[in-house]
């Protein structure tokens, strides 16, 4: 399993803007300072409330909208999805920080969320991969 820690502003707008592109949360894991997305059986994003997340680190907490620490990937299993989502994201209040990049047998496209998290949503043909 994974969980990716992020720190958020508002624990309501973020449980909001997820909801509306379709996800779900473990409400086992999640409270006032904190919600667990779910992305799949094995991936979650624990989503913590900025001064909950400081109390795990000494180091100071960046902020998204101005400085990057991290792409979070996301694989979709069409083009169509990519694109599904990304413009749901942005409806809901993302911003898209970039073209869509189109290389025939992979395509991304990307959104930064409401605390400026960058999300990079990719689909990728699966014919073009080498077994290995």
């Amino acid at each position: 399993m994974i969980f990716v820690n992020l720190p958020i502003a508002d624990v309501a707008a973020s449980r909001s803007f997820w909801s509306t592109l379709g996800y779900s949360f473990n409400e086992q894991f999640s409270d006032e300072n904190a919600l667990c997305l779910v992305f799949s059986d094995s991936i979650f994003a624990m989503l913590l409330q900025r001064d909950f997340f400081q109390s795990f680190t000494d180091k100071p907490v960046v902020d998204a909208r101005t400085s990057a620490q991290v792409l979070n990937g996301l694989a979709m299993t069409s083009r169509a999805e990519v694109d599904a989502l990304v413009d749901a994201a942005v409806a809901a209040g993302a911003t898209e920080p970039r073209p869509a990049q189109d290389q025939g047998f992979m395509y991304e496209r990307g959104f930064s969320d409401l605390d400026g998290h960058d999300w990079e949503i990719m689909w990728m043909d699966p014919s073009a991969v080498e077994p290995t």
